[in-house]
């Protein structure tokens, strides 16, 4: 089944109502949008099926974890390194993010710390497959939020990018 076909505007609104509150039960779900919880548990599991919904998760606080510097890295590898800085950040905890992009650098990881000195630590690591540039968070005015579900203004037919992997923001 396409995407177009999946994302119906019962659908949206079921995205909605989760997006709003993702620990809703199918019952209560099912109450908001008007229909059974047989029909709506239908429906999401389809919605799982096609990739539409990746995940359902649980945001924490890093600074409650102990972990209240965020950075942005940007990693530039040097020769054939590509692989290994993925690795590195695949098998690190305080990688949150990594994410393949264009330009002059080719990775760009979201780090957690403790305290600087742990920052630095992480990045001597990076610093043994390329450079980095390093930017400190400093606040976060617009915090991750869900992507809108109604169709983009002026289109026939929703928008659905690439499927995300198990985990990504859905």
């Amino acid at each position: 089944m396409s995407a177009t076909q999946v994302l119906d505007e019962i659908n949206r609104r079921l995205l909605a109502e989760l997006h709003a509150d993702p620990r809703l039960g199918m019952a209560e779900l099912a109450r908001r949008v008007g229909m059974s919880a047989p029909a709506v548990t239908e429906r999401v599991q389809r919605l799982i099926e096609a990739g539409v919904i990746t995940g359902f998760r649980v945001e924490v606080d890093p600074a409650a974890l102990g972990l209240p510097v965020a950075a942005f890295v940007r990693v530039r590898p040097t020769a054939g390194q590509l692989i290994r800085i993925i690795a590195l950040a695949e098998s690190l905890p305080q990688v949150s993010e990594c994410h393949r992009i264009t330009g002059e650098d080719c990775v760009l990881v979201k780090v957690h710390a403790a305290e600087i000195g742990e920052l630095e630590r992480t990045l001597d690591q990076f610093l043994l497959y390329g450079q980095t540039v390093t930017s400190i968070v400093v606040s976060t005015p617009v915090p991750p939020r869900p992507l809108p579900v109604s169709p983009p203004v002026g289109s026939a037919e929703p928008a659905v990018g690439r499927r995300r992997r198990a985990g990504s923001p859905v």
